[in-house]
């Protein structure tokens, strides 16, 4: 018996048992399709993290302050007022490997415009933004160095908070006087739309001068953390050392003492986010990867049976020639063509899983190809590993007590 018509006698054989087939490929179709899926779920979030951090400035660095602590109580990262505008003024004094550099304050606030009012977020910042920000505007001005040294109140919007206040994110606002927590602001400019999903959306944002945020609506000169841009990809780890270094001279830390405040870089801050996805992504197929190994415990067992009912009919084909290598053949591409059309199904499966799962989370999904190869790969070599068992118990057996067999 020749590869080919082993493949057609088993096909054969496990037509003749449809339901019992059935059943044990679902364990090998669900942990295919598992694997599949959370594998495109897992690579979708790590492009969707990335795309956020990227979206955050580009090469950006982000000083924040550092941890409080009062009586022996940490008050955690980011908690004590370390950060000040004057360090912001002695960043943008460094040099060239410095682009731009921005201050930023924030609050939350009601925003009212006549009958329209909204509750969003007010991040008060310098000209600067708009550079580290890469801030696209679809009207009007962003703020300017002027606003901000004479704490102008004037505001730039998202078009979502345009459309809250207005009914129309393209309603014409320029020149209009909205009350930020009952204090009057101008808008002079309205950003155009981004679509972002990161932590903050660009979108539903108003931006005003810092210095008019201080002191109209937070009512003392916090700063919540600086905004930098270093001048290329490659100048960020030189902007990030003299940052560090100009701060430690300004706040006065002795050597050997940590410093009460943080340089993050983007770079870090994006391999940090990926490894971690990527752990998740690892843990939640290996998790799916379980149900392979079940389906493959279940391929033993029906092919054991399928072995013993099956016991005159290798006796009679030994005692008309056929050797025992033939039988263990059949019997293991039995198991391999089994696990391999479970595998096959749990692919589609795990495709529509994936589409639908991105459509529930709003994300987009991303399934490789080389996952695909792994997981219909591992399902296959299940049914060898747990075919080779029954097929070497069949191919083991005596012609005369297989067919004495009842």
């Amino acid at each position: 018996m020749n590869f080919l018509e082993s493949i057609r006698v088993s096909l054969r054989a496990l037509r003749a048992n449809k339901l019992r087939s059935s059943l044990t490929m679902l364990g090998i179709i669900i942990g295919v399709a598992a694997v599949i899926a959370m594998v495109g779920i897992g690579n979708g979030a790590t492009a969707s993290i990335t795309s956020q951090i990227q979206g955050m400035g580009s090469n950006l660095l982000t000083i924040s302050p550092g941890q409080s602590n009062s009586g022996g109580v940490n008050g955690g990262a980011g908690s004590s007022a370390s950060i000040t505008m004057d360090d912001a003024e002695k960043i943008s004094t460094l040099g060239s490997a410095i682009k731009a550099v921005a201050p930023t304050s924030s609050a939350s606030a009601q925003v009212v415009l006549g009958s329209g009012n909204t509750s969003t977020s007010i991040n008060g910042t310098t000209e600067g933004y708009e550079v580290i920000k890469n801030v696209s505007m679809a009207r009007g001005r962003f703020i300017t160095k002027a606003d901000v040294d004479s704490s102008a109140r004037v505001a730039v919007l998202g078009p979502t908070v345009v459309e809250n206040l207005m009914g129309d994110a393209n309603a014409t606002i320029i020149g209009k006087i909205i009350k930020i927590n009952n204090v009057p602001f101008q808008v002079i400019g309205v950003t155009t739309a981004t679509g972002s999903t990161g932590f903050q959306s660009s979108d539903d944002m108003i931006t005003a001068p810092i210095t008019t945020v201080q002191a109209r609506l937070i009512g003392k000169k916090t700063v919540r953390s600086i905004l930098v841009s270093a001048s290329s990809e490659a100048e960020m780890q030189t902007a990030q050392d003299d940052i560090t270094a100009a701060l430690r001279k300004t706040h006065k830390i002795q050597e050997g003492k940590e410093n009460n405040f943080r340089v993050q870089n983007q770079a870090d801050m994006l391999a940090t986010m990926t490894s971690v996805t990527q752990t998740l992504t690892m843990l939640l197929g290996g998790i799916a990867g379980i149900s392979l190994l079940v389906g493959g415990i279940g391929i033993m067992n029906i092919m054991l049976v399928s072995v013993t009912e099956r016991t005159r009919e290798i006796g009679i084909r030994k005692a008309i020639g056929a050797k025992g290598s033939n039988i263990l053949l059949q019997f293991l591409i039995e198991a391999v063509v089994l696990s391999a059309l479970g595998g096959g199904i749990g692919i589609a499966l795990g495709y529509g899983g994936s589409s639908l799962a991105g459509k529930a989370l709003s994300m987009e999904t991303s399934i490789s190809v080389t996952s695909v190869l792994v997981a219909f790969g591992f399902s296959a070599a299940i049914g060898i590993i747990f075919g080779v068992f029954p097929a070497r118990k069949a191919a083991a057996m005596d012609p005369i007590d297989a067919l004495r067999y009842e």
